[in-house]
């Protein structure tokens, strides 16, 4: 009897530690240098913010990067199925409080009405990369290139129109899903993609899980970040791949700020 309410216990406490997982609000930071960076934009802050579903963002994020950050960049799954447009608005409106918003769609977004979803960004001034670039300048007229894909597991990636017209030295691609990187060549330019959408596997026990924890990691010239998230899908769970944000620096490599 005493060894199995122990059993019992120690199930509720494993339950009771993936949920509080699930509900962390904690930035991670990252300094990234890249020789084709501006060197006219100094250290250039990026706060991204992927897969929030079903997730209220919690007022501390807010308060720790409003006055960091230059830009947010919203990584797909802003929403999905079931979720409430107000919670998706007062989200929106607490992101716009730290500045310049873009967005890029994830799969899931495609569950609600995407209409009202766009319009309801738009309402708010959010630029959404929908398979097409934003050019960043600096005071000095130097920019850089922020390159959007739609969500490549629904098919409506199209990398050729993001690129179009692209002249930019330095540029950013935002695609949800990881599998983007894929379409990438050394003829694209692209120094640095940053991806959501796995979660980290969501449940990922000493390594194992459907996807890889989030990580950064090289592929040829391209540095990839990819976000364990910010919420969670089907069950509010979590281990061994924690609820996550970034705020990401950029700066030339010889930048000494």
């Amino acid at each position: 009897m005493i060894y199995f309410i122990l059993v019992l216990i120690f199930i509720a406490s494993f339950i009771i530690y993936m949920w509080k997982e699930a509900f962390r609000n904690f930035v991670r930071y990252h300094t990234l240098s890249f020789q084709e960076f501006p060197k006219s934009f100094g250290e250039y802050r990026i706060f991204f913010i992927s897969d929030i579903h079903r997730r209220e963002i919690d007022d501390s994020i807010i308060k720790e990067v409003k006055d960091q950050a230059n830009i947010v960049i919203i990584g797909g799954d802003l929403t999905e199925k079931n979720v409430p447009l107000y919670r998706t608005y007062r989200n929106i409106e607490k992101l716009k409080k730290i500045g310049r918003v873009f967005f890029v769609w994830g799969n899931n977004d495609y569950e609600v009405d995407s209409q009202m979803l766009e319009s309801l960004l738009l309402d708010w001034g959010v630029e959404i990369l929908t398979n097409r670039h934003v050019s960043i300048f600096s005071k000095e007229g130097e920019s850089f290139a922020i390159i959007g894909i739609d969500d490549i597991s629904m098919e409506r990636d199209r990398l050729d129109q993001a690129l179009y017209g692209v002249k930019d030295p330095f540029r950013l691609f935002i695609t949800h899903n990881p599998e983007g990187v894929k379409l990438l060549n050394d003829e694209h330019n692209i120094q640095l993609v940053l991806a959501g959408h796995t979660h980290g596997g969501q449940i990922n026990v000493f390594g194992l899980g459907l996807y890889r924890k989030g990580r950064i990691y090289r592929q040829g010239n391209i540095t990839v970040l990819i976000s364990n998230g910010y919420g969670t899908t089907l069950l509010p769970f979590r281990f061994g791949a924690k609820a996550e944000t970034h705020l990401i620096t950029i700066k030339h490599k010889n930048c000494k700020n």
